[in-house]
């Protein structure tokens, strides 16, 4: 295997840990310098589209929302990412870990997702420096 192989495989592994698939259409929401760019050139690589920002009007499989302590109200975000979010469709949190400035204590999104009527599925270790939650509407919901 190439070194470039190498390194694609491993980009795409990224995105695979959050079970994306080709053809999903994936916004992000929350960007910042901070963000990781290998994930997000995974996702890119995986599921052979762009990211979608905020602002699109497309019909969303998964969405991306990096969120930092501090960035405001997570109810509200949780909310307005739901919007465009195609039936089925995934919310991926992704917060800095623990020790990072910006982490975000579980119980706050535990509650701020509940509040906004999510379930929580699963939790990984997104990037380097990065966590990342699972959140779905529940089945009864859908």
């Amino acid at each position: 295997m190439s070194a470039t192989a190498g390194q694609a495989q491993g980009e795409r592994g990224l995105a695979e840990r959050l079970g994306l698939k080709p053809g999903q259409v994936v916004q992000e929401i929350g960007w910042d310098e901070d963000v990781d760019e290998e994930l997000r050139q995974s996702i890119e690589e995986l599921t052979g589209n762009e990211l979608v920002d905020e602002d699109s009007e497309e019909v969303i499989d998964v969405v991306l929302l990096w969120w930092r302590d501090g960035d405001g109200d997570l109810f509200d975000a949780l909310s307005d990412a739901m919007a465009g979010l195609a039936d089925g469709g995934q919310i991926w949190l992704l917060t800095p870990k623990v020790g990072r400035d910006g982490h975000v204590e579980p119980s706050d999104i535990g509650e701020d997702a509940t509040t906004a009527g999510l379930s929580q599925t699963s939790s990984v270790s997104a990037a380097r420096d990065w966590s990342g939650t699972r959140l779905v509407t529940p089945k009864g919901r859908r």
